[in-house]
């Protein structure tokens, strides 16, 4: 299991029956949480606010102690403050998935060490990229160029807040609210070409011509695709995925036949993690394929 377990404004405090309460700098959460099949232990913790799933579809958050509408949390990066805004919203979501920080340093280390061995103008490309994680580790490690992509224009908002917040206001990251397939084929046309390529696709979507995407049936083609992009000596291409019918093996063995074959390198996969401190277990949130030279 990739264990991100060094977040010093972020934990998880306890875990079980479905939900898990947290901790985001100063304030408790409670919000549901399918992995936590186990019984939530008994505990005198008052969360400032519960996440109530709805019958219909959806939900809403009960405010049960005073707390702000958001605020900031921080991650240091091997290195690297990192900051970012925490919002709840109304599918639970908080803005920012904590368990993502292993492969941040993953990736922050491949390039610095790149940056340190004289590799210049390194690209880097992020795609499904949300609200920018990724995008601010790899700029904060020395990414001469970050190709941010996504399809909600609300997220790209919200990414260029975290890098500024993380004072890389001056790294050339440039964002594209698109289609992430439609960008990539676009990209293969130009002939650009990027040093790492980071992924969290979705589990189900649909593209701007209403082409539907299944990631068990889509992913392999458009990893082939991507791969198109990369350069003559890359340095890593990293897959995230949410999807509980997936194995984290299949995903590396996506890697392998595509990247892996060209390239040669190694690819690992496992679950992502996050401790739960109270309980001495860790909860187990998404896998990830790795690959690199």
């Amino acid at each position: 299991m990739f264990i991100s377990n060094g977040w010093k404004d972020f934990e998880v405090l306890y875990a079980g029956d479905g939900d898990k309460a947290e901790r985001w700098g100063d304030v408790i959460l409670r919000r549901p949480d399918p992995q936590a099949i186990w019984p939530f232990p008994e505990t005198d913790i008052k969360p400032h606010a519960v996440y109530n799933r709805s019958s219909t579809g959806g939900g809403s958050w009960s405010k049960l102690r005073s707390m702000p509408s958001k605020w900031n949390v921080s991650y240091n990066s091997l290195g690297k403050e990192l900051t970012f805004i925490i919002e709840p919203t109304s599918f639970k979501h908080t803005g920012l998935f904590p368990e993502q920080s292993s492969n941040w340093d993953f990736c922050g280390k491949l390039i610095s060490d790149a940056k340190a061995a004289g590799k210049k103008d390194i690209k880097i490309l992020n795609l499904f990229a949300y609200t920018g994680g990724a995008t601010c580790a790899a700029a904060a490690h020395g990414a001469d160029e970050v190709v941010h992509v996504d399809s909600s224009k609300g997220m790209i908002n919200r990414a260029k807040e975290n890098l500024a917040l993380s004072g890389l206001s001056g790294s050339y990251v440039r964002y594209i609210a698109e289609d992430c397939r439609k960008f990539v084929e676009r990209e293969i046309r130009r002939g650009r070409k990027y040093d790492g390529i980071i992924m969290d696709p979705p589990k189900y979507g649909r593209g701007p011509t209403g082409e539907l995407w299944e990631i068990e049936k889509s992913l392999y083609e458009f990893v082939e695709r991507c791969s198109l992009l990369l350069s003559d000596d890359p340095l890593f291409v990293l897959i995230s995925s949410y999807a509980t019918e997936l194995n984290p093996s299949a995903v590396g063995n996506v890697l392998d036949l595509i990247v892996g074959k060209k390239f040669g390198g190694k690819t690992e996969s496992d679950e992502l993690g996050l401790p739960v401190s109270n309980m001495g277990i860790c909860l187990p949130c998404g896998q990830t394929a790795r690959w690199s030279r």
